[in-house]
């Protein structure tokens, strides 16, 4: 959203528009058009931490729910009617807003009461990604080998952990990050094999080097956690025949994602990466608790 907000003719005082401000303006113009936060560069919307301030009649949690009670949100803000009446603070590292405003969370939408053992902003950061590890511990398979496209993002992070978990000690495991800090992280938290710093946007040269780091084969599974265009191929290259190639990225295309495929006539199950899972929210709070190293950098990052 910074690179995509083009900067107004002059701020304030004649100087140039800061990235908070463009964000801030561009996250207003959207709610102000489409009546939610959906997001027009990635499609997406994230999630919200909020007090309720009315439980609906009929609501089947009407028993459990009461006014006041801190919840977040687990359905994207791309679907979720909201109003904001003023942006109190854009929070660059963390990719967060602090906004006053009202939303509606319909009946069939999850939610999660915030968690009294960890901070607001680690437990709001952890659950915008809640979907990721449940559905990749259903696909690592024991001893498997994995290639993760962003591995050091939140979505990474937490998906490199869960393959390594269920993949146990004999599992191959590649992280690939762009990001140098990132990628460094990444390494000191143990859960790859190897850590490549690559673009995801480099397919072949990505190929390549995952393909040399993995003994020359090929993967069991690749997972993109990539939140840019155009990585679709390189989870499609690195991934064996009948293979699965797992996108969690809402910016990802299914055109690029299947044709491609068709293309390269790779024979692979694409399997587009779901937001929500039974326990999803419960299972990745826990994992703050499993694994101190990575609840420790979250703290660091977006605490």
């Amino acid at each position: 959203m910074e690179e995509a907000a083009p900067e107004a003719s002059s701020a304030a005082g004649g100087g140039p528009e800061s990235a908070e401000a463009r964000v801030t303006r561009l996250v207003l113009d959207t709610i102000a058009k489409r009546g939610k936060q959906h997001n027009p560069v990635t499609g997406s919307g994230g999630m919200l931490l909020g007090r309720v301030l009315q439980v609906g009649q009929g609501h089947p949690d009407a028993e459990r729910l009461a006014p006041g009670d801190r919840v977040a949100t687990l359905v994207s803000l791309s679907l979720t009617p909201l109003r904001v009446d003023r942006v109190l603070d854009v929070r660059r590292e963390s990719a967060q807003l602090d906004v006053e405003g009202e939303a509606v969370l319909f009946a069939s939408g999850a939610y999660a009461r915030m968690p009294s053992d960890m901070p607001d902003r680690l437990a709001l950061a952890v659950l915008d990604v809640a979907g990721a590890a449940p559905q990749v511990a259903r696909l690592v398979s024991s001893g498997g080998s994995v290639c993760i496209l962003g591995a050091g993002g939140k979505s990474g992070i937490l998906c490199a952990a869960e393959a390594r978990r269920r993949g146990g000690p004999n599992a191959r495991i590649i992280g690939v990050e762009s990001y140098g800090t990132y990628a460094e992280d990444l390494r000191k938290l143990g859960f790859c094999d190897e850590v490549l710093e690559l673009d995801a946007r480099d397919p072949v040269t990505l190929r390549n080097a995952a393909l040399a780091a993995n003994g020359g084969k090929e993967f069991d599974l690749s997972l993109s956690c990539v939140n840019v265009a155009d990585s679709e191929m390189s989870a499609i290259l690195v991934t064996r025949d009948r293979g699965t190639a797992y996108f969690f990225a809402m910016s990802t295309s299914f055109t690029k994602a299947a044709l491609g495929a068709e293309g390269v006539g790779k024979d692979v199950d694409l399997v587009i990466g779901n937001g929500f899972a039974h326990g999803h929210a419960d299972h990745t709070l826990d994992m703050m608790r499993t694994f101190p190293a990575v609840r420790a950098l979250f703290e660091k990052r977006y605490g």
